[in-house]
């Protein structure tokens, strides 16, 4: 299955925010980070945390815990560069962590209107495996080229919580709660070997084939192999069968749409969200198929 990127490029200019095509760009035409961090702060608060709609169904603007997981994405992609907001993120997400280390799901929203009702719901007083794990997962793979975010205490206490969280992770455990900590687990991998383990302990709760209904989603919403372990010759690849991966990269290369975008199976708030969650997927399924040389 062949990807068309100049079809994919055309949807990203007629319809994604400014953001997710200076990331566009910037994976497809290698430019370099100047752009897409300037793209990125206009959804920088003062207090050096992230709102105003950068997680596209949280859409109030004050930082939040579920923006910073999408703005360590773009700290990641522009290695080997580093950015100082990203150790100024960490310090805010320092400020506003739990005594166990971990992060609630959502802070008390200054404006719910656009926002999906579990952010607006959200219990603020106890710690979330779900957030944090995926947000210490996307700072561990930023601190891999970013020395200043991975001495920073946030993201010790916050990994140390993450393990002891795991922990506890069983057949039970909602299906993004499992994936964020198998992605976690991988990403403190090689910082962490001991984290090895634990890891195989919670790829027993994975189906073979990879796939996991998403109990409370809509009636389509599934996770799949590419949902755990997206990015190859790392550790959580060894939970998948190579034809299991192969096959999913097959899935997901034919999700291009005949706008040249791809789309989500989840639900969406506002209209402005489910296009800002096009695009974001669309500079992701690009990037997971470059990664795993299908692009």
């Amino acid at each position: 299955m062949s990807i068309d990127l100049s079809s994919a490029a055309s949807f990203m200019a007629a319809h994604a925010r400014l953001l997710d095509r200076r990331r566009f760009q910037s994976l497809t035409e290698k430019t370099g980070p100047d752009a897409v961090l300037a793209a990125l702060d206009g959804y920088r608060n003062p207090d050096g945390g992230y709102g105003w709609g950068l997680e596209p169904d949280l859409r109030s603007p004050e930082s939040q815990p579920g923006a910073a997981a999408h703005a360590f994405e773009v700290f990641e992609e522009i290695a080997p560069a580093t950015a100082p907001e990203a150790t100024g993120l960490c310090d805010w997400l320092r400020s506003v962590s739990l005594p166990d280390g971990g992060l609630p799901f959502a802070l008390p929203l200054t404006t719910d209107a656009g926002s999906a009702p579990w952010w607006t719901g959200a219990d603020t007083t106890v710690s979330s495996l779900q957030i944090t794990a995926v947000t210490v997962a996307a700072a561990h793979r930023v601190a891999a080229h970013d020395p200043a975010v991975a001495a920073h205490p946030w993201l010790a206490q916050a990994t140390r919580y993450c393990l002891a969280a795991a922990e506890e992770v069983d057949h039970t455990t909602h299906a993004y709660v499992l994936a964020f900590a198998v992605r976690f687990l991988d990403a403190v991998h090689d910082a962490l070997p001991d984290a090895a383990d634990l890891l195989s302990r919670l790829g027993k709760h994975i189906p073979a084939d990879g796939r996991m209904h998403v109990e409370g989603g809509t009636e389509e919403e599934t996770l799949h192999p590419l949902d755990f372990a997206p990015f190859p010759d790392r550790p959580a690849r060894a939970l998948f069968a190579p034809e299991v991966i192969s096959a999913d990269l097959d899935r997901l290369a034919a999700l291009q749409q005949d706008d040249g975008g791809w789309t989500v199976d989840y639900a969406t708030i506002s209209p402005a969200g489910a296009l800002d969650w096009r695009g974001h997927t669309t500079v992701r399924a690009v990037d997971i198929l470059r990664r795993n040389g299908r692009i």
